[in-house]
This record gives structure tokens, sequence and C-alpha cells, in this order.
């Protein structure tokens, strides 16, 4: 196991307990044993990890003398309001989760993903650094790969995809690439200059997924979801401008701000009619086709 999963255990479980004393820390780290193989956590181990989790991840354990000295995460809200920090913090808990319950690993049941994570280091490395990559690149309409230098400006996860929104000099514009996509990366001695006003947060804001720069313009929507849907919309928004309205019981309606695109116009098509689209009319005569087109396949059924 790496250092950052053990940092990670030690601020998902102090973030749980909200109060835990240095012994019981060590006796669960020493039941964890897919971590700690069976040893307790010292308390100068523990002081190291707690410096360096502030200093790598801002994140500030304190230590609550009232009530018997326990461990407390001091700013809490740090996490939950930095989107990145808190995907990675909680994918790495989930992650030591199901290593401390391999035992169980025929009742825990994921999908196979086509994440393109192989190229992701390599990407990082060469964003960090602003380093030129070499990319050998094919897409799912070409028979072969091109291989062609790009410079990458940031990554995006979407639908369990990766994707690397790079300068293409030869378009001499942005385009996006799915890292499944990409057959080989190599880092280029070539750098490049990050233009000082972009913003990967300010690109997507009003994008739903990775369709972008199609000419589509960003606009109110409303939506109404279903008695059976609404909860779960609300729980898991379509996109961060998204806010309820007003819920009327069997119903309730959600406004957003972005660009209908095609992959929105695919995703509010996936929940069937438990969500009917409000306005724009544009929108609504969109979904109609589409619907229309389905219903045409099954006519003669």
């Amino acid at each position: 196991m790496n250092q950052a999963q053990k940092y990670a255990w030690l601020i998902d479980t102090i973030r749980r307990a909200d109060g835990i004393s240095h012994r019981e820390l060590s006796e669960r780290w020493e039941r964890n044993t897919s971590l700690s193989d069976g040893r307790p956590l010292h308390r100068a181990t523990f002081n190291r990890w707690k410096e360096a989790i502030e200093e790598q991840f801002s994140v500030k354990i304190i230590c609550q003398k009232t009530g018997g000295y326990l461990y407390r995460i001091a700013n809490p809200e740090d996490i939950d309001e930095d989107r990145l920090k808190k995907w990675m913090l909680d994918s790495l808990a989930v992650g030591n989760m199901i290593g401390e319950n391999l035992s169980m690993k025929d009742r825990i049941v994921v999908d196979e993903i086509p994440s393109g994570r192989e190229h992701l280091t390599t990407l990082l490395e060469a964003m960090r650094d602003n380093h030129v990559v070499i990319i050998t690149y094919r897409s799912f309409t070409k028979s072969h790969g091109y291989t062609f230098a790009i410079a990458p400006y940031c990554v995006k996860l979407f639908e369990n995809r990766w994707y690397v929104l790079a300068y293409n000099a030869h378009y001499d514009g942005l385009r996006l690439y799915g890292l499944d996509r990409i057959e080989s990366v190599e880092i280029a001695d070539e750098t490049f200059k990050l233009p000082k006003d972009f913003s990967a947060a300010e690109f997507f804001s009003t994008a739903y997924g990775i369709v972008v720069g199609d000419g589509t313009k960003p606009e109110r929507i409303v939506i109404r979801a279903n008695e059976d849907h609404k909860h779960y919309l609300n729980s898991l928004p379509l996109h961060h401008s998204q806010r309820m309205i007003e819920d009327h019981g069997e119903y309730a309606d959600f406004e957003m701000y972005l660009a209908p695109t095609y992959d929105f116009v695919m995703k509010l098509l996936h929940v069937g009619a438990m969500i009917e689209v409000i306005s724009p009319v544009s929108l609504r005569k969109t979904m109609k086709g589409w619907i229309s087109d389905m219903a045409e396949l099954y006519k003669n059924d």
C-alpha cells in the first residue's frame, strides 16, 4: 500500500468518528491488516502522518483536550468544498475499505470500465511541467491511429472515461481526446505556456459532459421529474448549476444553466418518461424528435 492510502485512511477514520482517541485509532489501524500488517499505530508515526497530511492535503488534524484528548479534522469544510480533493480522498477511502474486505470479493460487484488510466500518469506528469506530448490516437471512426503532438491543458473524468483537453497546433484550437482511444503517449522535450487566464472549471462550467465547442449556446433549462425520480435527481444533480424550483409532491421542477448538447439530450432520454423538459421550446422539440424516431423503430410490434 502506498503512503497516500494510509493518509486517506487516517483522514476518513477521523472524519467519520468526529472525535477519536489515539488509542482507538491505533486499535482500528491494527485491525485493518491490509494496511497495517497487524501492527499498532505508534504515536510518533501518527504525528509524522499528521504533519504530512497537512502539508500534502491541507487537512489539519487537531487534538481537542476537553472530553478526553480526541482528534478531529479542524477544517472539514475545505474537503467538502474542494471537489478534486474530496473525490480523491473518497476514492482512496473506498479502495481501502474494499482492500480491507477482500475476503468478501465475491460479494462486491464492480463494472469493468475503459478508463485509459494507464496513460493518465504520463499526462499528469507532462501537465505538471507543461511539456508537449506525442500521442498516437485512434478514434472510433478510424481504421488506424494517427500520431501528432498536443499540449495537455487539463484532464476530466466523465462517465467512467478520462479525457484530456489539449491544444492542437494543427487546428489552432482546443480538442478533447478520450484516453481509452490513445494507443501510446510520450513526453516530448518541447514545452508550452498555459494561458494565464485558462481555468478548467470555467471552460466546462456550462457543459454537461465533454461535448464542447459545437456551437450550442448555454441557456436556462427547466425539467420536471416525477415522484419516483425527483429524489434521485435531487441527491445526484445533473449539473452544478441545478437547483429545485418547487416540489409539487407528485413531481418537482428543477432549473439549470448549460448548453443542451448531444450528451445532455442522451442523459435525459436515459430516464425515459420520468423526466419532462418544460423549457426551452427548442429542447422540447429535440426531445420529441428523438422520441418519435424511437417509437418508429417499434411501431410494427
